[in-house]
C-alpha cells in the first residue's frame, strides 16, 4: 500500500528505521577544523573509530588528501533475528586540500590520538620581490 503524502512526510521524520537518503556515514565523518597563526595552520579532523594505520594522508601538486579506509567487518547473527539496519560506517573516505606548491612531505607533521588527526602545515615563504626593473620589449 502506498502512503499518502501527509504519512509519507510524517514516516520520513518519525521513524527511526526509515531510510533518509541525505543521511549516510560520510557526511558524518572527516569534520574539520582549520585554525591559523603568524607561522601556519593546524587542521584537525575528525576520525571517530579509525586507527592510525587505517588513515593515508598524500601530497600530490599542492593538494593534501587524506584518506581514511575501513575494511567490512563479517558480522555473525543467531539464527533468531537479523541485522535490519546498519549504521556503521564501512569502506573508505577522503578530503583534499590545496596547501601550495612551495610545501613537500617533510614540511607537514601529522599526529593522531583519539579520533583526531592532527596536521601542522607551514604557510608558504613570501616570494622575494625582484628588485631589477623588468622591461618589456616594444616591437
Amino acid at each position: 500500500m502506498l502512503l499518502s503524502n501527509r504519512n509519507f512526510i510524517n514516516s520520513f521524520f518519525n521513524d527511526p528505521f526509515f531510510e533518509r537518503p541525505f543521511e549516510n556515514a560520510s557526511s558524518q565523518i572527516m569534520k574539520t577544523d582549520i585554525h591559523e597563526n603568524e607561522t601556519g595552520y593546524l587542521v584537525e579532523m575528525e576520525l571517530p573509530g579509525y586507527k592510525k594505520e587505517d588513515i593515508k594522508a598524500d601530497l600530490k601538486d599542492g593538494y593534501l588528501t587524506i584518506t581514511a579506509a575501513k575494511d567490512e567487518t563479517k558480522e555473525t547473527h543467531d539464527q533468531k533475528g537479523k541485522c535490519i539496519r546498519k549504521e556503521r560506517y564501512t569502506g573508505s573516505c577522503n578530503r583534499s586540500f590545496y596547501v601550495g606548491t612551495e610545501l613537500t612531505q617533510e614540511d607537514i607533521k601529522a599526529a593522531f590520538s583519539d579520533g583526531i588527526l592532527k596536521l601542522t602545515i607551514p604557510k608558504e615563504a613570501p616570494k622575494a620581490i625582484e628588485e631589477q626593473p623588468r622591461y618589456i620589449a616594444i616591437e
